[in-house]
C-alpha cells in the first residue's frame, strides 16, 4: 500500500469475488458474504483497525481495502480457480450443494464429498498481489 497524508490510498494486493452469473439476487449476497468471512480469519493483514463513532461507541474491524465483485459464467469460474490455486492464491469457495445445507460442519463435508475438478462452483473469493487476481480473474467481468 502506498500513502501520503493527502494523496488517495493505493493498494498493491485485491480482494476479489466472482460470482456465477446465473445466480438469483438472494445467493448472490449469501455467497458474497461466506467468500469473504474467510479471508479475515486467515489473512489479518486484510482487516483494518476497529472503528467508532464520535460518541465513542465502538464497532467491529472491517476490510481495509475494497472488495471488488465480479461475474462469470460456470468454465470461468472452474478456470480461475484453478489458476488461482496454480499461483498458490489464497482461496475460498462456494459450491452449489452449499445452499442446501444449513451450518458449517455439514458444509464443509459437503466441499470435501466432491473432487477438486468436479466442484460445482456458485463462486469463489481470491486475495494476492493486484496483477495475480487479475490474471486469476482473467475473462470475467465487474458485477453490474
Amino acid at each position: 500500500m502506498t500513502t501520503t497524508d493527502h494523496a488517495p490510498v493505493r493498494f498493491d494486493t485485491k480482494i476479489a469475488v466472482l460470482l456465477r452469473e446465473d445466480l438469483e439476487t438472494w445467493q448472490r449476497l449469501n455467497v458474497t458474504a461466506f467468500l469473504v468471512s474467510g479471508l479475515g480469519t486467515r489473512l489479518p493483514e486484510v482487516i483494518g483497525e476497529p472503528y467508532a463513532d464520535a460518541d465513542g461507541t465502538p464497532y467491529l474491524p472491517m476490510f481495509r481495502q475494497p472488495v471488488l465483485v465480479f461475474e462469470g459464467t460456470k468454465e470461468h469460474l472452474a478456470a480461475a480457480r484453478a489458476r488461482a490455486l496454480s499461483r498458490a492464491l489464497p482461496v475460498a469457495v462456494f459450491t452449489t450443494g452449499l445452499f442446501a445445507t444449513g451450518n458449517d460442519r455439514d458444509n464443509r463435508a459437503a466441499v470435501r464429498a466432491v473432487t477438486t475438478t468436479a466442484l460445482d462452483l456458485a463462486g469463489l473469493a481470491v486475495y494476492g498481489p493486484r496483477n495475480a487476481v487479475d490474471k486469476v480473474l482473467k475473462g470475467a467481468r465487474m458485477h453490474p
